[in-house]
Parts: structure tokens; C-alpha cells; sequence
């Protein structure tokens, strides 16, 4: 549904304030109506005028004067990896359904969890995997059979060749190219414009063409 309230959705309420917050909040409202606001530590915080802040993040554990709507889900939207990791286990059940912006192409075959934010012009392909929590932002291209592990984040213009693995909480960088069948640890960081032909080991930092380890 697009560019119309979806009553069929539970309020949505994401969770941060920042530049991706504000890239999520349009999708949804495009997607299938506004948001119902955002939580974020900062006062001055705002996203967009139909998507308050209702408070900080301390709402997550504890709503005593009852700011955020009954039986809201919650959508992380906090660019820092460690920080999306630090939260994800607590939203557990009231994670929301993912949020595709009308502009992504999403395969009927792709497996897309709980959690997941497809940004505009992203691309899906057949029997893909994307785990909860996980970023496929602006223009990026997953081709069929890949893995995206959960809290994992693709940057715009990223592309996974077939059957590539990306683990968890790891970061393939913008316009990165993972060449067919590689898999990519988790907590890995594939740096901006690299082009990975070899498995990378996880937590480790490759950058460059082709890609060569420094961390």
C-alpha cells in the first residue's frame, strides 16, 4: 500500500532521531501511512511534522505515564551499529514489520524478517535472505541466493553478487562490490568502493581494489 494509512499495520514507533530516522519516516509514510512518533535522547531532535518525539529511549523499558501508543512495535533507526546491537535484543517480539520504500524491487521469493529497512531504488533478488534488524539502504543490490545477517548493514549503491554471505552486525561500505560466493564475518567493515574477492574474517576492516585487510 502505498501513500495511504494501512489500518491493518500496529503504530509504529521508531527508534532514533537522526538522518536515518528521517529516511525511514518517509518510507513508512509512504509505505502505509505516518509513523507515530520517534524516541530519541536528544530534546531538539525532529524528523518530520506528522512524526513527534514522544521521549527517550528509556521508554523502551519503563512507560509510566503512558507516551507511546498501546500496542505500538518498534523499528531501530539508529545508524550506529553497536548502538542497533545494544537495543535489538530488548524489542524482541514487539519488533516491526519491515519497512520497504515503494521504490525498492523485492523478490516474492526473498525472505525479508522482522526489523528490515529497504531503502528507494534497493534491489531483492530470488531466494534472498534478509535477518532482522538488517539495512539494504538506498540503491543497493542483492542478488539471488544471498544472506544478510542480522543488524547488518548494506550502505547505498552496495552490491552482493550471488550467493554472498554477510554476517552478522557487519558493514559492507558504499558502492562496495562482494564478488559471487564470498562471505563477508561478522562485525566485518568493507570499506567505501572496496571490492572483496576472498572471505573476510570477522571483525576484520578490508578497504581497496581489490580489498586488502588493515584491521
Amino acid at each position: 500500500m502505498t501513500g495511504a494509512d494501512d489500518p491493518s499495520r500496529p503504530p509504529l514507533v521508531l527508534v532514533g532521531g537522526g538522518g536515518h530516522a528521517a529516511v525511514v519516516a518517509e518510507a513508512a509514510a509512504l509505505a502505509g501511512g505516518p509513523s507515530a512518533g520517534f524516541l530519541d535522547d536528544a530534546p531538539t531532535a525532529s524528523l518530520t511534522a506528522d512524526c513527534p518525539r514522544l521521549g527517550g529511549l528509556d521508554l523502551l523499558d519503563d512507560d509510566p505515564h503512558g507516551a507511546l501508543p498501546p500496542g505500538c512495535c518498534f523499528l531501530l533507526c539508529l545508524g550506529d551499529l553497536a548502538l542497533r546491537r545494544r537495543w535489538a535484543a530488548r524489542l524482541a517480539v514487539r519488533t516491526a514489520s519491515p519497512i520497504v520504500h515503494p521504490g525498492a524491487v523485492v523478490s516474492p521469493s526473498a525472505v525479508v524478517a522482522p526489523g528490515v529497512f529497504i531503502g528507494p531504488g534497493a534491489i531483492v533478488h530470488t531466494r534472498a535472505r534478509l535477518e532482522a534488524h538488517a539495512i539494504v539502504n538506498s540503491g543497493a543490490i542483492i542478488e539471488h541466493d544471498c544472506i544478510v545477517g542480522e543488524n547488518a548493514h548494506i550502505a547505498p549503491g552496495a552490491i552482493l553478487a550471488g550467493g554472498v554471505r554477510v554476517g552478522r552486525a557487519a558493514l559492507v561500505g558504499l558502492g562496495a562490490r562482494i564478488l559471487p560466493g564470498v562471505a563477508v564475518g561478522a562485525g566485518a567493515i568493507i570499506g567505501a568502493g572496496a571490492v572483496l574477492r576472498n572471505d573476510a574474517p570477522d571483525g576484520a576492516t578490508l578497504v581497496g581494489v581489490p580489498a586488502r585487510l588493515i584491521q
